[in-house]
């Protein structure tokens, strides 16, 4: 992935994979150490909810018993969690079970909810304390004696906790339930939560679409619940209004609502299961829909994504309608894979090829075969992104573009690893001293893997610098199946390494770069500085999700693994008394600072958005300022986002821009996404968006306006004055 200046010794991209794959696991064994060391728990507390995994096994473990295991939220006073259908905003709080062979997991026996109203909008969860049980299958597969006698439970849960502000929250819970005999502590807990759950019942209900709004009739109530006022809560969300008044009424034993449809539906069901309620208790009704869903008109101002969006979940939608805006995203993604070529973040890794280039100028076929090499490492690894986040979505996670760069591991990774490439490129050592000669003899044969590294290097870091025509393609892009989903992606990965095609195939482009000289070895070592610019953002990163520990533990770590290279180019005694120190040194520290670098700032999420004007972003808060009347103006952003930061240093703080929102006394709004935050990617995906930046301006009575992603003075103001 170095360009070689030197000696054939120095082109050794199997060493650089080598040393590369080195230095990821030395980083990330400290983490594997440290999680080894916090074994996962049944409690979880944080300041807001206390968290318990729970067991009840009346029969015990057998094939064909049913074992009930549960996470218990315990909410402090004010505070709420959420139902499977969250209501205007929110998340369901999810539960992701490791269980050992024969043994499968159910979905969760959600008990009734209540209705939160917040304004004009409405939210439906829990407060006070909460059980939410989880049915496990017991088949004649499970073998409890390779196990202990025991059956191991594993959960891993985030949850979303609201009062005035919203928290997400998550934790890693262990249990393990005995297969010898009965486990019934918690009868009275798990008992009490089935008895909170909406019971069947025996006649089906009717959803009948009545232009907008819904008439629902639900029969075969109890005796107890006639003529009296009923909570209603469907399970299908974005479909109605949820803060809206239902009216009802009852024609017999027959219970009927009035429903009015919400303007923004997103859902088309056949089938509307609903919960209705009367004080604890609770009844269910899979509801038949009757009638043809009104098509869903997409505003003014909504992306392209977004109408795509709402056309998909409309019966009425035309043929065309997909095929035309699936062939927009492509020419998008094609068009963002060319601007990413001019962001900062990528300026270092293309600075190393355009050297690769010039170093071959006189070898028309190499520069082919490089050319080729390269665009292959984009594009794959393009897909491969894409494939992981397409994956994980289908999976329930609430993940955007640009998610590996929310994890401080992957950050402090990329940093140790763009180290070691500067101090390469400084001359501080060479990859091929490291390896036996047979070895880089075997390398120097091989050239088109440092090409194919490079294309690799060069969307891990360029891939979050979201750039012009990228936002709503990547959006459509998690909405489409996954085979156009992956073209998408690989149209973006296309774009980028086009040029670079270009370089190699059309003479004319590879007349202009320069030759090879004894300039390309000062070239070398000046690219060092770049990579160490580079290593600083990522420290900047890494603080601004884990706090200053967290990037001076990063920085500790970084020297000490530079003075462990250094060793290594030593001769004699010496090498391997300062290498052994330089090992041990590095090892302790990591083991120290793991914690550090893996640890949230909590402080930050009170004070990052909290800047000058800017309000933090957090669920329901666009609406209240709008109830007062206000516009706002979000600024979705992540400290790993150079457009999100070069537009926040120019046109977000241009003197004029700012002037003209303080004459329409626009409520400023800033949704931090440095690190995995689900409601803030809940909210870009309302927007027909999937990374940042992204800015959006709100006003009451017109649909948002969604603004360009590399943001000029003009067009704000523009914005602004048609407020």
């Amino acid at each position: 992935m170095i360009a070689n200046t030197e000696s054939p010794s120095n082109h050794a991209p199997l060493a650089f994979a080598r040393m590369a794959c080195a230095v990821l696991l030395i980083v990330g064994s400290a983490f594997a150490l440290r999680v080894q060391a916090q074994p996962a728990k049944s409690v979880v507390t944080t300041e807001r909810a206390r968290a318990e995994l729970l067991a009840y096994a009346p029969e015990g473990v057998e094939p064909g018993k049913t074992v009930w295991v549960g996470l218990q939220l315990a909410h402090q006073p004010d505070w709420h969690t959420y139902w499977k259908n969250s209501g205007d905003s929110g998340l369901p709080t999810q539960l992701k079970w490791t269980l050992p062979p024969g043994v499968e997991a159910g979905e969760i026996a959600w008990p009734i909810p209540k209705k939160y109203p917040i304004g004009h909008l409405a939210n439906y969860g829990y407060s006070g304390t909460v059980l939410l049980p989880v049915p496990l299958t017991v088949t004649p597969q499970f073998k409890p004696s390779l196990l202990g006698g025991d059956l191991q439970v594993k959960l891993k849960a985030q949850w979303l906790i609201c009062r005035q502000e919203c928290v997400p929250e998550e934790g890693e819970f262990a249990l393990k339930i005995s297969a010898r005999s009965a486990t019934a502590l918690h009868a009275d807990v798990f008992n009490a939560s089935f008895q909170a759950q909406p019971r069947p019942l025996a006649g089906a209900g009717t959803v009948r679409i009545d232009g907008d709004t819904l008439k629902v009739s639900v029969p075969g109530l109890p005796a107890e619940a006639k003529g009296k006022v009923l909570g209603f809560f469907p399970e299908t969300n974005e479909v109605i209004q949820t803060a809206a008044a239902v009216t009802q009424s009852w024609d017999g034993k027959v219970w009927n609502a009035v429903v009015p449809l919400s303007p923004q539906r997103s859902q088309s069901p056949a089938i509307m299961p609903l919960v209705l309620t009367l004080g604890d208790q609770g009844w269910r009704t899979e509801a038949q829909v009757v009638g043809q869903w009104p098509q869903v008109a997409a505003p003014a101002g909504v992306s392209p994504a977004l109408e795509e969006a709402l056309r998909r979940n409309s019966l009425s939608q035309p043929a065309s309608a997909v095929s035309l805006t699936f062939a927009a995203a492509l020419l998008g993604a094609l068009l963002g894979g060319l601007i990413l070529n001019l962001m900062p973040c990528v300026f270092p890794v293309l600075a190393i090829k355009v050297m690769g280039f010039a170093r071959h100028a006189d070898d028309r076929r190499g520069h082919r075969v490089s050319g080729l090499a390269f665009s292959a490492g984009v594009i794959v690894s393009f897909v491969l992104l894409g494939a992981i986040l397409v994956a994980l979505r289908a999976a329930g996670q609430q993940l955007g573009w640009g998610f590996q760069l929310q994890s401080p591991l992957v950050v402090a990774t990329l940093a140790a690893l763009f180290t070691v490439i500067g101090l390469n490129l400084a001359g501080v050592f060479e990859f091929g001293a490291f390896l036996p000669n047979r070895l880089a003899t075997l390398e120097s044969k091989h050239p088109v893997a440092n090409s194919f590294l490079s294309g690799v290097l060069a969307v891990a870091i360029a891939s979050p610098c979201t750039a012009p025509f990228m936002g709503a393609s990547l959006g459509l892009a998690v909405t489409l199946p996954a085979p156009q989903a992956l073209l998408v992606f690989a149209a973006l990965g296309f774009g980028m390494a086009l040029p670079y095609l270009a370089a190699g195939w059309i003479p004319g482009v590879a007349r202009l770069l320069p030759r090879p000289g004894p300039w390309m070895v000062t070239l070398r070592q000046f690219m060092a500085f770049p990579m160490f610019a580079t290593v600083t953002w990522l420290l900047w990163v890494l603080g601004q999700q884990s706090g200053i520990d967290g990037a001076a533990s990063l920085l500790v770590l970084l020297v000490a693994m530079s003075m462990l290279i250094w060793s290594l180019t030593l001769v004699g005694r010496l090498r391997g008394f300062v290498g052994g120190i330089s090992f041990v040194v590095l090892a302790l520290l990591m083991w120290h600072a793991g914690h550090n670098i893996t640890a949230v700032d909590v402080a930050r999420p009170a004070t990052a958005a909290s800047e000058g004007s800017w309000q933090a972003w957090e669920p329901g808060r666009v609406e209240k300022i709008l109830a007062t009347g206000r516009p706002v103006f979000v600024d979705f952003t992540a400290a790993w986002c150079v457009t999100c930061q070069y537009n926040k240093k120019t046109t977000l703080a241009n003197p004029a821009v700012m002037a003209d929102l303080s004459a329409k006394s626009v409520a400023l709004v800033r949704a931090d996404w440095t690190r995995r935050d689900p409601a803030v990617t809940a909210a870009l995906g309302q927007l027909g968006r999937n990374g940042v930046p992204v800015y959006v301006l709100y006003q009451n009575g017109r649909s948002p306006v969604v603004l360009s992603e590399i943001l000029s003075v003009d067009e704000v103001r523009a914005a602004i004055a048609s407020l």
